[in-house]
């Protein structure tokens, strides 16, 4: 079990800038965060509300602070991180099929903007499930829906097939370039998932397909699957202004605790994250 003083789990600007900061302040990091280039920002053609950014794209930008942040012995794991449980004086942090500890974690993970799906918190642990990794033996010989919401899904797609199980791909009209040619695919955007003891099928856009297990792969997991007791404002992470959260040793930065969406909000609100754990590992808050 690898551990660490700060876990980020967030690649954006707030996670980037609380990563960046924390080594500053000394403090062993490990950022988790899937694939930049699904972002939003990642996308934008140019960023004209950012100081210091004139003519700078998403693209560019991205990649500018990812380079600066490297170059500061940052831990980068690749991939969701599927839950964080407080364990005494450390935080035990989920993610694929490994597992990790850390002092305190700052969360930077911006905002999931779909609710859960009719079904989906019943049947969590009964049939719903966020990784195929951890999760796909048990349903080896047995048929699964994978719901692709992140290009990781089409790699959980495939592999789920490679150990046997029976796959059907539900996309929302995504590309779905790498996925095995033979795999099932049905379009649908309204989705509900069915079952009693255990999942027994899914429904995409009114079309009801059998099935005993259901991957969801977003590229977050909603925030209150991530952490239990953490204290929300609807769809956002209460926070105050040192970005500490109701859970000691727990902070937020960014998308996660409300609007402006911006990027400057959330660099700035990083750093206030990655000085308040710092302080908090310390001992001076």
């Amino acid at each position: 079990m690898s551990h660490t003083d700060i876990a980020i789990i967030g690649g954006g600007p707030a996670g980037l800038s609380a990563a960046l900061n924390a080594r500053v302040r000394n403090k062993s990091t490990r950022l988790f965060s899937s694939d930049y280039r699904e972002s939003g920002l990642y996308k934008a053609e140019w960023l004209d509300n950012v100081l210091g950014t004139p003519g700078m794209s998403g693209k560019d930008y991205l990649e500018f602070c990812l380079e600066q942040v490297r170059g500061r012995d940052v831990d980068f794991v690749s991939g969701r991180v599927l839950s964080v449980m407080p364990l005494g004086d450390k935080f035990m942090i989920s993610a694929g099929a490994d597992v990790y500890t850390a002092r305190a974690v700052i969360l930077a993970c911006g905002i999931v903007q779909k609710a859960a799906y009719p079904g989906e918190r019943e049947l969590l642990g009964r049939g719903v499930s966020y990784c195929a990794t951890c999760d796909g033996m048990l349903y080896r010989n047995k048929t699964v829906c994978v719901v692709v919401k992140s290009g990781e899904g089409i790699h959980e797609a495939n592999y789920l097939q490679e150990i046997g199980a029976a796959v059907t791909v539900i996309s929302d009209g995504r590309s779905l370039d790498g996925l095995h040619a033979d795999i099932p695919v049905i379009q649908g955007k309204k989705l509900e998932i069915h079952g009693g003891a255990s999942v027994e099928s899914l429904e995409a856009d009114g079309e009801t397909i059998p099935c005993q297990g259901v991957f969801i792969l977003r590229n977050t997991v909603a925030m209150a699957s991530l952490l239990p007791d953490l204290a929300l404002d609807g769809a956002h992470i209460r926070a105050d202004r040192n970005m500490q959260t109701n859970i000691p040793g727990v902070f937020a930065a960014g998308d996660c605790i409300g609007k402006p969406y911006q990027v400057s909000k959330a660099a700035g609100e990083g750093l206030i994250a990655a000085l308040s754990a710092a302080a908090y590992l310390d001992g001076l808050n």
